[in-house]
């Protein structure tokens, strides 16, 4: 099969398209003939040398998919998955994986997959597994972010961002982002986000000091790390929660404690490419609870910035490391 490999760490011009071997599906697998494939920062770091994929997973990189059901594993077909669902071959699924998505094929745990929603093309269900399982995950199942709080999203116009922003909304709270443009800013208004931050002039803790009347945030999700560490923590409302979910503005911050503790706040750091299977399939069975319906009724909708075919592959990354897009960025196979 075709698929991108990385025979060294690099800019974009590293990805290579090659001939590898098909995967084949173990026990509890699928084989999913793959339709699109999401990128992610994670794959651009993992292009760089600094972010390896879990033991045992993919060395390709890629983190979601969208596809069709090719093969199944021994004792998929017998048993319902998490969600009491049984498989079969030629379904349009999507699924959340530890790597290999950009490739014609792909090998996922039957815990994973995800039916195409109705309402919603094939291509474009790329883009919402690693989206939905990591906005589902960290700010409903971990941070808890209920009805009538404020969730402050850093970089409302990524991936993440404008998924946060829909779902937050539907459960009834109350959405502040920051973005790097009045372009990027209209698209979260659009999406429902109720306060706007342009973190390039302006002050996020003190316009949200403003316009939650020195409410703050009761969640924020954050994924800048160190640079922000301090002004999230002044940002927070009383038992608010941080929850760290990336380091692009660095590892090591300093924290002062007594203002966390003041606030009897919690900060919380999470990760989802390495958990266990078990974990994901938790997740992924939560979002198709609670999420799924959402999305086939058109309250929450992926939102794709561009599509570039498996051989423009660099110029996906490149698109996506620009940080001029809005939403997602989907190869398609």
């Amino acid at each position: 099969m075709k698929a991108v490999t990385l025979p060294e760490f690099g800019g974009p011009e590293v990805l290579t398209v090659a001939d590898v071997p098909d995967p084949r599906p173990g026990p509890g697998e699928v084989l999913v003939d793959v339709v699109a494939a999401g990128i992610n920062r994670a794959d651009i770091l993992q292009r760089r040398g600094f972010y390896p994929p879990p033991p045992g997973a993919s060395e390709l990189p890629g983190l979601e998919v969208s596809g069709r059901i090719a093969e199944l594993g021994e004792g998929v077909a017998e048993s319902p998955d998490a969600s009491g669902h049984t498989w079969s071959v030629g379904d349009e699924v999507c699924a959340l994986l530890a790597g290999g998505g950009y490739a014609e094929r792909v090998v996922v745990p039957v815990g994973q997959l995800l039916p195409r929603p109705n309402g919603v093309g094939l291509v474009e269900a790329a883009a919402l597994p690693e989206v939905v399982c990591t906005v589902w995950s960290n700010v409903f199942m971990t941070a808890h972010l209920r009805p009538g709080e404020t969730l402050l999203v850093h970089g409302g116009a990524s991936g993440i961002g404008t998924m946060a922003i829909q779902l937050a909304v539907a459960v009834g709270a109350r959405v502040a982002v920051t973005a790097g443009s009045q372009e990027k800013l209209e698209a979260c208004r659009a999406l429902g986000a109720e306060i706007t931050i342009n973190y390039r002039d302006e002050d996020f803790v003190a316009v949200l000091e403003r316009d939650t009347d020195g409410h703050g945030a009761d969640v924020i999700l954050d994924n800048m790390g160190a640079k922000y560490l301090g002004r999230n923590v002044e940002a927070l409302a009383t038992s608010g929660r941080l929850v760290v979910i990336g380091m692009q503005g660095g590892t090591t911050g300093e924290l002062d404690l007594s203002a966390l503790i003041k606030k009897r706040a919690a900060v919380i750091g999470t990760s989802l490419r390495a958990r266990p299977r078990d974990e994901k399939a938790a997740i992924v069975a939560a979002v198709r609870e609670h999420v799924w319906p959402l999305i086939e009724s058109g309250t929450v909708q992926p939102v794709v910035h561009a599509t570039f075919p498996l051989d423009e592959v660099a110029e996906a990354q490149a698109e996506l490391d620009s940080g001029r897009h809005i939403g997602k960025v989907l190869l398609t196979i």
